[in-house]
């Protein structure tokens, strides 16, 4: 492996969309779960429409979270070795920063493989991990804000870098607090959804990380 702006450049992108786009798959499973669908009495997006795109990002940023994890480990500007992926220590460069990286990457594995085997799973069990994933999303972002001199110095802030992660936050924030103060519809069921990565989400991200 070798460094290169390429490599750089590709791990900042993709964890700055992946941040974008685990936001949108919780605020898509946020509005199906609530009963915003066909059938609501008024309701302007069939519920199908939102669960299949909740699943569809949720696997997007997935492989996006792969890519990050990949390209920070193949890029040698800084030591981080293939297993801090999946070991939340033993780190030397920004070790809290990316201990929380790991996290997020540790967590939205465990949704992952225990959506794939929901149908084993007693639907309890199956919720308590993918709640997880909403302190997955928190983890990535702030991974991704502190880990990297672009986000974390006001003095180099740079809008395509900033806006994307402000945005996201307030889409979250937004989301969480319609799940918490919205009621379901009596006609809606409010059985949770098979999906990759629903919110009480989560992505995230592992975030990105940057050159000093």
């Amino acid at each position: 492996m070798s460094e290169t702006p390429l490599l750089w450049f590709l791990n900042r992108s993709t964890g700055i969309t992946l941040t974008v786009v685990l936001s949108l798959s919780i605020a898509l499973g946020v509005l199906t779960l609530r009963g915003r669908a066909a059938g609501d009495g008024g309701a302007r997006v069939p519920r199908f429409v939102t669960q299949s795109l909740h699943r569809n990002l949720a696997l997007g940023g997935l492989a996006l979270l792969l890519a990050h994890v990949v390209t920070a480990v193949a890029d040698e500007y800084v030591d981080i070795r293939w297993w801090h992926a999946v070991v939340p220590w033993g780190g030397t460069y920004e070790p809290v920063w990316l201990a929380l990286g790991t996290l997020g990457f540790d967590l939205m594995i465990a949704v992952a493989l225990t959506t794939a085997v929901r149908g084993r799973l007693r639907h309890s069990a199956w919720r308590v991990v993918h709640l997880t994933s909403w302190a997955a999303w928190l983890a990535g972002v702030v991974h991704g804000v502190m880990i990297g001199t672009d986000l974390r110095d006001p003095a180099s802030w740079t809008t395509w870098a900033l806006a994307p992660i402000v945005l996201s936050i307030a889409l979250v924030a937004i989301a969480f607090v319609y799940r918490v103060v919205a009621r379901p519809t009596p006609s809606t069921p409010t059985a949770p959804i098979t999906a990759l990565a629903t919110p009480p989400l989560g992505a995230v991200p592992a975030g990105p990380g940057s050159r000093r």
